[in-house]
């Protein structure tokens, strides 16, 4: 029987900056800037601890074209660890960490293969004599929109085949359409396998073959929420079998806590405690956007200690813990609602104002300093029309509160 095992990762994004997080203690926040490091250590211990056949790596090693010499050091550093247990690295690179970047080159042991610009095969023969062709292709600039996937062919005399593909499936609409293909497109090349890159959710689009998106290896802000890791596939005759395993030190969560039976502030905090504990994940960290609905309390000055106090007491004994979690946004969600239309009656500015914000379409120009800016355009993804609208509500809501609630 002919069997194979390998890791399957992608979207490591090493060295990612974690904007935004510099208000965080010391020793959190250096978990945080260090955690991609850190989901590279465990696929590297995993498949050690396995002995895998070979480990595939789909796509944006690296965050930036620039390859930093910290994330390129730390990345051969593992590399080296996997030569010494005689495991081969396949490698392509995506449009994060295109080939046309410009970056001080370190170079990699030699059991690191990286694929060319143009899809090309790469043959391996096992330990134990199986034979495995592997395709794929590196970004050779940063936007790659063609249809890649035409340029697969399958070659005879292998026994397994293995597509490594950093694209976009097309029916997708959050991401932009690099590398095109449909999931028929993948099964028709009559692959094994297709090891894909480049969305950041995991995603099995097929089980027969395997068509695997498996995320990137730590979420970095909380668009990128719960769990993150990568697959340990398994190939016998017969069957495959497919792995999931967690990476990520750090881990972004929301969560709802609906405080209506909180009477007293006491009963409130003690709520939280409990939401809060059952998020908690053995030396795993959590950074956590905490949503309180129905939070009124009978006591008024009670009430204003959860604008004042609670996120404080809730964070107080979270600097110690390993396994920490970590509040960085509290919101009430049902604050004393405000009649926008009784508002207007109260004075004109108001209509005025609600009027403008209505009307408003220069959000665009209001941001371009913002996106412009040299770190701006690196590392902030462009808003879509929804982000834009909830960034006006937000504003209309504080602008409210700073005239009419003070």
């Amino acid at each position: 029987m002919k069997k194979i095992s390998f890791i399957h990762a992608a979207d490591l994004h090493l060295d990612s900056p974690m904007v935004g997080f510099k208000h965080l203690p010391e020793n959190i926040f250096t978990r945080v800037k260090d955690s991609t490091f850190t989901a590279l250590k465990k696929l590297t211990v995993t498949a050690i601890q396995r002995q895998v056949d070979f480990v595939i790596i789909a796509g944006d090693i690296f965050d930036g074209e620039d390859r930093s010499l910290r994330a390129q050091a730390r990345f051969r550093k593992e590399m080296f660890k996997l030569s010494e247990e005689n495991i081969p690295v396949y490698i392509v690179h995506g449009n994060h960490d295109h080939l046309n970047g410009s970056w001080v080159h370190l170079d990699m042991p030699e059991n690191v293969h990286v694929f060319g610009s143009k899809v090309e095969t790469m043959e391996l023969q096992t330990k134990s004599g199986v034979i495995v062709h592997l395709y794929g292709f590196s970004y050779g600039t940063r936007h790659v929109f063609e249809r890649k996937i035409d340029e697969y062919q399958k070659k005879d005399g292998a026994d397994y085949h293995i597509g490594i593909l950093h694209g976009n499936e097309s029916s997708g609409t959050e991401h932009d359409n690099y590398a095109p293909f449909t999931v028929k497109d993948l099964v028709q090349k009559n692959f094994d396998y297709w090891a894909l890159g480049h969305i950041h959710k995991r995603a099995e689009l097929s089980l027969n073959p395997p068509i695997i998106y498996p995320g990137n290896i730590q979420g970095r802000n909380k668009k990128e929420s719960g769990s993150k890791g990568f697959y340990h596939v398994s190939f016998t005759d017969l069957d495959a079998t497919m792995d999931y395993i967690e990476a990520s030190d750090i881990i972004w969560e929301e969560v709802t806590v609906n405080a209506e039976t909180a009477v007293s502030f006491d009963d409130l905090f003690h709520l939280c405690q409990t939401a809060i504990n059952g998020l908690r994940k053995e030396h795993t960290g959590t950074l956590l956007t905490f949503l309180l609905k129905n939070t009124q309390l009978a006591d008024t000055r009670e009430q204003k200690s959860i604008d004042n106090e609670l996120l404080d007491l809730l964070l107080e004994d979270e600097t110690e813990e390993e396994s920490f979690v970590w509040v960085t946004d509290l919101k009430l969600t049902e604050k004393l609602p405000i009649d926008k239309e009784k508002i207007k009656t109260e004075a004109n500015f108001y209509g005025e104002l609600f009027e403008t914000i209505d009307q408003f379409d220069q959000i665009d120009q209001a941001l371009a300093p913002l996106f412009e800016h040299p770190l701006g355009r690196k590392y902030l993804p462009q808003l879509v029309t929804e982000e834009k609208d909830e960034l006006l509500e937000k504003a209309e809501k504080i602008l409210i509160e700073l005239l009419y609630q003070s």
